[in-house]
């Protein structure tokens, strides 16, 4: 019986430790996923077209789609009333100022 405690002993440290390790990975998964300025998607956004930008520009159009606020007075973003809020009273104005967004990333940037 003496030899059961320390087998057991070791077997709930390593369970300890890999319970340890799996919360700092989810952790710093979490973490980094919240560093995104993007909320919403392309994806998400379906019905404005991004098919014209490369990356970059997808970025950066989605980028101020997920910081502008919607006017409505609900406290979402353009992005987040788009792809959520199918009753929002301007959300047709919230396309259509994604849309300007998507059009000036598709405009070349001028180097200096």
């Amino acid at each position: 019986m003496k030899k059961q405690a320390p087998r057991k002993a070791a077997r709930r440290s390593r369970l300890i430790t890999w319970i340890t390790i799996a919360g700092v990975v989810g952790l710093v998964g979490y973490s980094l996923s919240q560093l995104s300025n993007v909320a919403y998607s392309d994806q998400d956004l379906g019905v404005v077209d991004f098919s014209s930008l490369d990356g970059t520009q997808k970025r950066s159009a989605l980028e101020a789609a997920n910081q502008a606020r919607c006017t409505c007075g609900c406290g979402m973003t353009l992005a987040q009333c788009v792809a959520t809020d199918s009753t929002c009273p301007v959300r047709e104005d919230n396309i259509d100022r994604i849309k300007v967004m998507v059009r000036q990333a598709a405009r070349p940037t001028s180097s200096r």
